[in-house]
């Protein structure tokens, strides 16, 4: 089978360090196998989304070195390549699981949920069995009010297993680790997990890399690709690279982006060549191109550890930008 890997920004602000990396893994990963390279833009959160980043984060992305065989901007069998302009796709997709009789209505907001199961502020609180019986008994009321909806997933009794190219072996229960995924938010727009699922069957991705920040998910949506009759594909999930002060870099706060690099005037082969030594692929920081790094390209080399940038790093890549 041609391996076909992808890359799937999604345009709320400019790339980070950590997000170029991870870009970087997954076209290394294509082109080594001699696949196929899709560029797809998960831009359904609207509100969020930054318009200019859009096509920004693909000039990011070819300034960094990286091509695709397929994306917005070039094309391809599986057109178009923004979540924005696949709505029909998803409502489709919903649609097959209503068949099966296990989507339903939630009118339960996130502060119930965490009020429900006690869960941290900001956690989000797995569906189960208590939540669902809140939810009937909240209904009528919430319909009278005029509440939407959101719509869920009914998980059904079972493990999820697999095995991850550099997280290694991962289970969980559907019921006590996952619970009823959301598939349509009340604010209508469509969620995540289904929107990804689809668009990864649909485009036939064998592959997925990306962060392990996004390792959580990864049962949930096995879940859906089952429900919907669906082999789905390997995982491989990098490490995060961590600002100098240890926490998660964010495009929120415009924490080390390609943009801001290339403005101060950052060679593009630094920024590969600092993210490749992050990874365990070079021995020390080097001066060289994407196409180049490939020859250094090995996945078992990669550290499966998180990876914090230092001053010292910062001032080999010739610009401190915040």
């Amino acid at each position: 089978m041609l391996y076909r890997g992808r890359y799937a920004p999604s345009p709320t602000g400019w790339l980070h360090l950590g997000n170029a990396r991870t870009a970087l893994v997954a076209w290394w990963r294509a082109r080594s196998l001699r696949g196929r390279f899709i560029l797809r833009v998960e831009d359904l959160d609207r509100p969020r989304t930054v318009v200019e980043a859009v096509s920004g984060n693909l000039d990011e992305l070819r300034w960094l070195g990286i091509d695709w065989d397929e994306g917005p901007d070039v094309g391809g069998p599986h057109a178009p390549y923004l979540q924005s302009e696949r709505e029909d796709l998803y409502r489709a997709t919903l649609d097959r699981l209503r068949v099966k009789g296990s989507i339903f209505e939630c009118y339960l907001s996130r502060k119930e949920l965490r009020e429900l199961s006690s869960a941290p502020h900001g956690q989000t609180p797995t569906y189960g069995p208590s939540e669902r019986a809140a939810n009937e008994r909240a209904t009528r009321r919430k319909v009278q009010g005029g509440k939407s909806p959101s719509l869920r997933y009914r998980v059904p009794d079972t493990v999820i297993e697999f095995e991850d190219a550099w997280a290694g072996p991962q289970a969980a229960s559907a019921l006590t680790d996952i619970g009823d995924i959301v598939v349509y938010r009340a604010d209508g727009a469509w969620a995540y997990q289904l929107a990804v699922v689809a668009d990864d069957i649909a485009m036939g991705v064998t592959e997925v890399v990306r962060g392990d920040d996004l390792l959580p998910s990864t049962a949930a949506q096995i879940l859906l690709y089952r429900a919907l009759g669906a082999a789905p594909p390997s995982f491989a999930h990098l490490p995060l690279l961590k600002g100098t002060d240890g926490g998660r870099l964010s495009k929120r706060r415009g924490s080390l982006t390609l943009k801001a690099l290339r403005e101060v005037g950052v060679p593009a082969g630094r920024v590969v060549g600092l993210l490749a030594y992050s990874l365990g692929l070079l021995e020390n920081p080097a001066e060289l191109s994407a196409a180049e790094a490939l020859r250094h390209f090995d996945p078992s080399h990669i550290v499966w550890t998180p990876f914090r940038l230092a001053e010292p790093h910062l001032a080999w890549l010739g610009a401190r930008p915040k």
